[in-house]
């Protein structure tokens, strides 16, 4: 109930961000005709929703918990899309009312709020572009966070500046007051983003306690809670399936990077994180030595079994993609569980397979049905081949009566999740049992 609250409130009040601007702009226009005052109007949306695009990603515990990581990126990346495409149509307008205005983009001879414009609107194609193209061009996960935050920064700069210097607008009383209003909140947002999260997190030190390989590229982070022997600090709490941001140093503010928790919670104080070295962040993951000192912000997120009830789990992974899961299932078995559940996980070849020996150890403790398969199989391998499809899922799953009472958890690659959220689909399994997690979401 109160997470169905909180995202009814952020709805709303997404909602007036976006109509707010139009409500004070009915006499802040100026005449020009037509063409000039929905100009006005798309640049005044796209402005207050590139607010929005800043929020959501700003780690708000509220917003995380309301809504999700995933759904929230999905959201950045949507208002992301309609602030370009709104940009683009405020500035075609401009050029249509008056096509001298082409002489607007001219960098050496333009007026200062054209060239503020000019420059915003160029930072905010550019984000779109590494965005979209990140992985085919290539670009390191810490560069291109680096260039999103610096051209973000740039874009709304450069947006404060040419509506400050159009003066006109900011001489309205309706749209002074709102301007100042969307402001204030903004820089609330990232005084609690990049000021307050950090010295949070900074009081949430850990030492690494061991770093073991699981498989070839895969290792397992253990941490500790630094001082909690000697302050009588609390363990780290979490719902099983949430993950947190890990920060190699306090504040190093763009050294941190998000991954799921793979421990249940212990008494010891220890959480563990299972990291595929994919990149060259997590590559620097298997170099750490014990008794290191990181930080860790969380936790995070609303894929977790805590916030369902259901008669029984089904738990589709791909690859490191079990890692939530594991929280999960030995969550579980700590608890007690007595629901019977499925672990459908799968890999290209046995070296994607994690846990094997915990799972039977688990399926001891816990009512556990464990199906690997793989799409490419050894010589030796006598289980299940192929991918995670419908056919497969017929084959493992209860009748359609039973199956609409589980509920599916989906952790995997944006390729692996859509092709089992499809299959899930096609078995008519109904939408609001299925949770997923992208490991490509950020």
């Amino acid at each position: 109930m109160r997470r169905s609250a909180g995202q009814a409130l952020w709805a709303a009040a997404f909602l007036v961000v976006l109509v707010a601007p139009l409500v004070a702009a009915t006499d802040a226009g100026r005449s020009g005709g037509l063409t000039l005052e929905v100009s006005l109007v798309l640049g005044l949306v796209a402005m207050s929703a590139l607010v929005g695009v800043i929020v959501v990603v700003s780690r708000l515990r509220s917003l995380t918990r309301g809504l999700g990581i995933e759904q929230l990126l999905v959201v950045h990346r949507s208002l992301g899309l309609l602030v370009v495409g709104l940009v683009l149509a405020h500035v075609a307008a401009v050029v249509v009312a008056d096509p001298r205005n082409v002489a607007l983009f001219d960098l050496m001879h333009a007026p200062p709020r054209a060239r503020a414009a000019t420059v915003a609107t160029v930072a905010l194609l550019l984000i779109a572009l590494t965005a979209v193209a990140r992985r085919r061009l290539r670009l390191s996960y810490r560069f291109w966070r680096v260039a999103h935050i610096v051209l973000a920064a740039t874009a709304v700069g450069g947006t404060a500046l040419h509506v400050l210097w159009l003066r006109h607008l900011v001489e309205n009383t309706g749209m002074r007051a709102w301007f100042a209003a969307l402001a204030g909140g903004l820089l609330v947002v990232l005084v609690l983003r990049w000021g307050v999260r950090p010295l949070v997190a900074g009081r949430r030190a850990f030492r690494v306690r061991d770093v073991r390989s699981e498989s070839g590229g895969v290792s397992t982070i253990v941490l500790q809670r630094a001082g909690m022997r000697r302050t009588g600090r609390a363990p780290m709490t979490f719902a099983p399936g949430q993950f947190a941001w890990l920060r190699l140093r306090r504040w190093a503010l763009l050294t941190d990077h998000p991954f799921s928790i793979a421990s249940g919670t212990r008494p010891d104080g220890t959480v563990e994180f299972t990291v595929r070295h994919a990149g060259d962040w997590t590559r620097m993951l298997v170099r750490l030595r014990r008794g290191t000192t990181v930080y860790l912000d969380g936790p995070h997120g609303t894929f977790t079994v805590d916030h369902v009830r259901a008669t029984g789990l089904v738990l589709l992974a791909g690859g490191v993609g079990i890692t939530p899961m594991m929280s999960m299932l030995r969550t579980l078995a700590d608890r007690g569980d007595g629901r019977p559940h499925r672990l459908i996980v799968g890999g290209r070849d046995e070296t994607d397979l994690l846990f094997l020996h915990e799972l039977d150890a688990l399926r001891d403790r816990l009512d556990l049905t464990v199906v690997p398969t793989l799409t490419r199989p050894g010589p030796g391998w006598t289980g299940t081949t192929g991918r995670i499809d419908a056919d497969l899922l017929d084959a493992v799953l209860p009748g359609e009566f039973r199956r609409n009472q589980l509920d599916y958890f989906i952790c995997g690659s944006a390729p692996f999740v859509a092709g089992v959220v499809g299959a899930l689909d096609a078995l008519a399994v109904p939408a609001r049992r299925v949770h997923t997690e992208q490991f490509d979401m950020v």
